[in-house]
């Protein structure tokens, strides 16, 4: 599945990215990202407050996410 996010601001934060596109709680999101799940630039994410900008892609499980301005 892919899913695009248009910003509204300068940013999105990971864990508010994951929220959003997979319904998921701020519990859910910050322990996808502590077990490895969550790929951001396709690298490996440590933070659930990482900004995320226009261009970024994160990708967990079977969800492509975009960042779009």
């Amino acid at each position: 599945m892919e899913e695009t996010i248009i910003l509204r601001g300068e940013y999105i934060k990971l864990d508010q990215a994951l929220k959003h596109v997979l319904g998921v709680s701020g519990g859910e999101a910050k322990d996808m990202i502590l077990d490895g799940r969550v790929f951001v630039n396709g690298e490996e994410a440590f933070q659930r407050g990482k900004k995320l900008r226009d261009g970024d892609t994160v990708e967990t499980d079977d969800v492509k996410i975009f960042i779009k301005e």
